[in-house]
């Protein structure tokens, strides 16, 4: 495995930047619209990176089963769509990572199941990916996460081979893509990890606890 990678790959949510008080807040509208007691952050945050999915879960105790889950999905879309960058930041540490990674000019992008229709507009809004390389989001491709096509695809568009990029993503469909997709992996446990979730589990080849750790696992090579 080379650790001197052309290019590093991102996942967006829980791993580059926190939209977990915006994905919450876009669901508790739905329940205090419903006269339903709003619920703390706290509840949301663990499957902010599970997008509608999960914070409908929280929200309401629905799956995607449930017959009015379309109705709902499409609900918190438009609630999400309306507030999605008044609470989102990027976690501490990142910026300084992406500056290291373009002084060292390296390549970079983004690889997330976000939709476009949400991931454009924040890449357009936020400062820190007007560098970025690739953009791959959930419906770029024929398949999202955990499909490695997403990945081969950002890989593609920097004119390289999978093998010279690393991915690094807060979750276990993360580095399933990556390993089929034939990158080194890296998993990022400072995002939305719950507790109890066994990172070991996911055999990544690291683990980051902080974002510029990244860095330093690189330079042991």
């Amino acid at each position: 495995m080379a650790r001197q990678p052309q290019a590093i790959l991102f996942d967006l949510d829980g791993t580059l930047i926190d939209s977990a008080p915006d994905l919450g807040a876009a669901a508790d509208k739905m329940r205090v619209d419903r006269g339903l007691p709003s619920l703390d952050l706290a509840l949301y945050r663990p499957m902010a990176g599970a997008g509608a999915r999960g914070m409908l879960g929280i929200a309401f105790g629905i799956t995607p089963t449930d017959s009015a889950y379309e109705d709902m999905r499409e609900e918190f879309f438009s609630n999400y769509e309306r507030c999605m960058t008044e609470r989102t930041f990027v976690f501490d540490g990142v910026a300084d990572l992406i500056r290291e990674i373009e002084r060292r000019q390296i390549q970079w992008g983004v690889v997330t199941n976000k939709s476009a229709r949400f991931t454009n507009s924040l890449v357009r809004t936020m400062p820190l990916f007007a560098n970025a390389g690739a953009v791959i989001s959930g419906d770029t491709t024929p398949h999202a996460k955990p499909h490695p096509a997403p990945l081969l695809e950002a890989a593609r568009r920097l004119g390289l081979q999978a093998h010279q990029c690393i991915y690094v993503g807060d979750d276990e469909r993360d580095i399933v893509a990556g390993k089929a997709a034939g990158m080194p992996t890296v998993a990022a446990s400072y995002g939305y990890l719950g507790a109890h979730t066994d990172t070991a589990a996911w055999k990544a080849d690291t683990e980051i606890k902080s974002p510029l750790e990244l860095l330093h696992w690189i330079d042991q090579a």
